[in-house]
């Protein structure tokens, strides 16, 4: 799954135990109550809400919200991510691609980022949801732009589709941005995304821009997880190398004890120094900051 999956701790005591610029409310029940009981009458899910993110009320009074599509579960079990998985995923509920257009219509939604579960079960790995979903929210909302942030479409050695079809259908449908995280360094890509591949993740952005070049590429990196800074920006230069246009960078806060635990929390003052150094680089758009997750101020110009 993807980082923005990371909520911050549940109780009081574990609120105390990070550090101060890591304290932040996860906003009013006014801020997010019409949110909620949209998305929970129609029995679909966002990641904001799965996923407990610290930004979301922020997002929602800024009409934007991420979906998370086919499902609560994951195929995946990836070492960092709360998201529910070890376990048969759900059947594609039929009216879905609906059921999402019809709520970004009732909250006036004018950027939209669409997100999923790994779905390897699948034939194309989701991708035609994908653009079943985008098709269904233009078609209500014909004003509101749509980002999208896609798994790598990977699903074993001799998929019946290949991943750069799989990618292909979702870049026809001209999203405003094609997003996809590798979430940490080459190193620890291991622990920390399992079923996952570095240089699979590079070539699904490296493959976006070879389809359409005009359509922004995005990626997001989570740091705590024991990286040094000298990998971070191997990391950068690797996503620049491929064509990414838009960086994240936010610091990974453990959903529990079954979760990697927390090599360090990185200071605001170092996240403004990645920043400057993915600027440097050559990113069109950056945001760095302990809070920051992939779908943060989508839908900002750069």
């Amino acid at each position: 799954m993807i980082a923005d999956s990371q909520p911050l701790p549940k109780s009081k005591a574990d609120l105390r135990s990070l550090p101060p610029w890591l304290r932040r409310s996860i906003g009013t029940a006014s801020e997010i109550s019409t949110v909620q009981k949209i998305i929970k009458q129609r029995g679909i899910h966002t990641i904001c809400e799965e996923g407990r993110c610290p930004n979301r009320a922020e997002c929602y009074a800024q009409n934007t919200a991420t979906f998370l599509l086919m499902g609560p579960v994951c195929t995946r079990a990836c070492g960092f991510c709360q998201v529910d998985k070890g376990h048969a995923p759900m059947p594609l509920d039929p009216n879905e691609p609906q059921k999402v257009a019809d709520s970004v219509r009732l909250l006036g939604l004018k950027y939209v980022v669409l997100t999923s579960v790994a779905r390897d079960d699948l034939p194309d790995g989701g991708a035609g949801w994908f653009v079943a979903t985008i098709a269904a929210i233009r078609s209500e909302n014909p004003g509101t732009q749509i980002e999208v942030l896609t798994p790598d479409f990977w699903s074993g050695p001799k998929p019946r589709i290949s991943q750069r079809q799989r990618i292909e259908q979702v870049v026809n449908a001209e999203p405003a941005c094609f997003n996809h995280n590798v979430e940490t360094v080459r190193r620890l890509q291991g622990p920390v995304r399992r079923g996952a591949k570095y240089d699979r993740s590079l070539d699904v952005l490296r493959d976006v821009k070879a389809i359409n070049s005009a359509i922004p590429t995005k990626s997001g990196l989570m740091v705590g997880h024991g990286e040094t800074e000298r990998e971070l920006i191997e990391a950068m230069q690797d996503l620049r190398a491929v064509g990414c246009d838009r960086l994240t960078i936010g610091q990974y806060m453990r959903p529990s004890l079954a979760h990697l635990p927390v090599q360090k929390y990185w200071t605001p003052e170092e996240f403004e120094e990645l920043g400057a150094i993915a600027r440097s680089l050559g990113f069109s758009h950056v945001r760095s900051g302990p809070l920051v997750r992939s779908s943060y101020h989508a839908g900002e110009k750069p």
